[in-house]
C-alpha cells in the first residue's frame, strides 16, 4: 500500500510541475507591460478559444495596440457568427474600462475551463474582440502624474483627442439627408477632406473596423455614469439637441440593456449625479442620446455606425476617471453582468445568407433594407446594412413586424415579411435567407438563320423552381421567334 501511495504522490507531483501555474487575477492598475502579460496568460490557459493580436499601427510612442479574441475558431470569421468588440481607454486618463476588459478576458477563460454553459455558449456563438487600451501613451502620462487631473493624459502623445479624430461622417449623412440623397450607410468613400491628420491609433482602429464585419460594439469611458447612443453630433450644429438616428429605437434598447444590468446604479433615479452640479441620468433610465448631452464631431461611435454595419454605443462607467485600485473589485461586480449581457445583444433581430438563386453562390455587398410595419406602421428605416464576404448578414432589430428587402446590382430584389420576437439572452437571431434571381440579359437582335433546339435540356438545377421558371421563359421567347421566322418566310413567297 505504501508503494502505491508513493506512486500516486510522484505522479501527482509530475502532473503539477508539467501544468503551468494558474495566476490569480489581481485587481490593480496594470501598466502597459503588465497588460500584455495578462492577455498572454489568458491565451496560455485557453489557447483553443483565444488569440492575441496587434493592430496595424502602434501608438505615437511605439506601444503596440493589443486585442484578445475569443472564438470557437480564433483568427477566422465564421459564417453567420456575429462579430463583437469592446474598446477601452481611448482617453488615456479614463482607466476603468481598461481594467474591466482585462478581468473580462480572465473571466471568460476561467469560466470556459469550468464548463460554465452560458459562457461556453456565448463564445461558441459570438466572435468577441477585447481591446483594453487604445491610448497607452495617454495612460502612461496620466499614471505618471498621479492620475487625478481631469484632462492630463486624455489625449494621445500628439495632443489629439482620439474621440474627435475620426472622419466626420455625420456631416456627410446630414448633407445627404438635406439633398435627398438616399445613400445612408458605408459613407467613408464620400470623405473628400479631413480637418486634421488621422492619428496612428485612430488609423489602426479604422482599419480594424473596415477589416472585420462587426455587428455590435461599445467604447468604454469614464467621468459620468450613462449609456450614450447615436447620434453624437447634432443635425443643426447646436451644442445640445436630441438627434435621432434611423435606428433610434434599437439604439435606445441597446443602451437600456447595459444600464438596466449595471449593478452600480446607472439606471437608479435616486442616485446623485457626477460632480457638484452633475445631472443624474438615472432619471431617464441611465441612457442619453449623445447630441442631446453635448454634440461631438469626429467621434468613434458614429463613425462605426456610418462607415460599416456596426452599431456602437458609448459607455460612461463612473464619475471617477481614474478610480482607486481598491475600488476595482466592486466596479467589476457592478459591471460584469452588463458587460456580458450587452454582448448577447449581437444576436437580436435577424441574420441570414444572400445567395444567387441559380448558382447558389454567395452575394457579398447585397443591401438589406428594413421597413417597420408593426401595428400598421409603414416606416422605412433609412439605414441599410450589407452582406459580407460569404453572403452572410445581420440586422439588429427590436421586437415587431418588418418587411426586409435584399437587393444587389444585376438581381431582382426580394422582400420577406418577418416577425421579430424577444428571444431572450442566449438565443440566436432568427434566420432569414434570400435567394436573388438574376435579371434577364437584354435580348440581342435575332437573325433569320438563328437555329434553336427547343427540346434541348438546359440542365436546370433539380428542385430549383426559380431556375425552371427562367428556362421556361427563355423557351417561350424562342418559340415566338421561330413562329415569326416561319411567317416572315411565307410572306416573302
Amino acid at each position: 500500500m505504501k508503494s502505491f501511495n508513493a506512486y500516486i504522490l510522484i505522479s501527482l507531483f509530475s502532473f503539477l510541475i508539467c501544468v503551468p501555474a494558474l495566476r490569480a487575477f489581481e485587481f490593480r492598475h496594470h501598466d502597459n507591460d503588465e497588460l500584455i502579460a495578462v492577455l498572454e496568460d489568458v491565451h496560455s490557459r485557453c489557447p483553443n478559444i483565444t488569440q492575441v493580436y496587434t493592430l496595424s499601427e502602434k501608438s505615437v510612442l511605439g506601444v503596440p495596440l493589443y486585442v484578445i479574441e475569443f472564438s470557437s475558431h480564433p483568427g477566422h470569421h465564421q459564417l453567420l457568427v456575429p462579430e463583437f468588440k469592446y474598446i477601452a481607454n481611448m482617453h488615456g486618463n479614463e482607466v476603468l474600462g481598461r481594467e474591466l476588459l482585462l478581468k473580462l478576458a480572465d473571466y471568460f477563460c476561467e469560466h470556459y475551463l469550468a464548463d460554465d454553459p452560458a459562457i461556453k455558449k456565448l463564445i461558441e456563438q459570438t466572435r468577441i474582440h477585447l481591446m483594453p487600451s487604445m491610448n497607452p501613451d495617454g495612460w502612461q502620462l496620466s499614471t505618471d502624474t498621479g492620475g487625478q487631473d481631469y484632462l492630463l493624459g486624455r489625449y494621445n502623445n500628439h495632443s489629439v483627442d482620439l474621440n474627435r479624430n475620426f472622419p466626420d461622417l455625420d456631416r456627410i449623412m446630414f448633407g445627404n439627408e438635406q439633398a435627398h440623397i438616399e445613400h445612408n450607410n458605408h459613407l467613408l468613400q464620400q470623405v473628400d477632406h479631413l480637418t486634421e491628420p488621422i492619428q496612428p491609433e485612430t488609423k489602426a482602429v479604422m482599419r480594424l473596423i473596415m477589416q472585420v464585419p462587426f455587428v455590435l460594439s461599445a467604447n468604454l469611458h469614464g467621468g459620468d455614469l450613462v449609456a450614450n447612443y447615436p447620434y453624437d453630433a447634432s443635425r443643426s450644429g447646436a451644442l445640445t439637441e436630441y438627434t435621432k438616428s434611423p435606428d433610434d429605437q434599437t439604439f435606445r434598447h441597446l443602451a437600456q440593456t447595459y444600464a438596466s444590468l449595471h449593478h452600480g446604479g446607472m439606471a437608479d433615479k435616486s442616485r446623485s449625479g457626477c460632480g457638484s452640479d452633475g445631472f443624474n441620468f438615472g432619471k431617464q433610465g441611465g441612457i442619453t442620446n449623445g447630441a442631446a448631452w453635448y454634440s461631438v464631431q469626429g467621434g468613434m461611435q458614429d463613425f462605426n455606425y456610418l462607415s460599416s454595419n456596426d452599431f456602437e454605443i458609448t459607455l460612461e462607467l463612473g464619475c471617477e476617471k481614474y478610480p482607486a485600485a481598491d475600488t476595482l473589485s466592486q466596479e467589476w461586480e457592478n459591471n460584469r453582468d452588463a458587460l456580458i449581457g450587452f454582448i448577447w445583444q449581437a444576436h437580436i433581430g435577424i441574420k441570414g445568407l444572400v445567395k444567387d438563386a441559380l448558382t447558389g453562390k454567395p452575394i457579398a455587398n447585397a443591401v438589406i433594407h428594413a421597413k417597420n410595419i408593426t401595428n400598421g406602421r409603414d416606416d422605412d428605416i433609412k439605414h441599410d446594412v450589407t452582406s459580407v464576404h460569404a453572403g452572410d448578414y445581420w440586422r439588429l432589430l427590436t421586437p415587431g413586424e418588418y418587411e426586409i428587402t435584399a437587393f444587389s446590382p444585376g438581381y431582382s430584389a426580394q422582400t420577406r415579411r418577418v416577425k421579430v420576437d424577444d428571444l431572450g439572452e442566449g438565443k440566436e437571431a432568427m434566420r432569414v435567407d434570400f435567394w436573388l434571381q438574376p435579371l434577364l440579359p437584354p435580348p440581342r437582335p435575332m437573325e433569320d438563320d438563328d437555329v434553336f433546339d427547343l427540346d434541348q435540356d438546359s440542365n436546370p438545377s433539380p428542385g430549383n423552381s426559380e431556375y425552371e421558371t427562367y428556362n421556361d421563359l427563355l423557351k417561350d421567347r424562342l418559340r415566338s421567334k421561330w413562329i415569326y421566322n416561319i411567317y416572315k418566310r411565307a410572306a416573302a413567297k
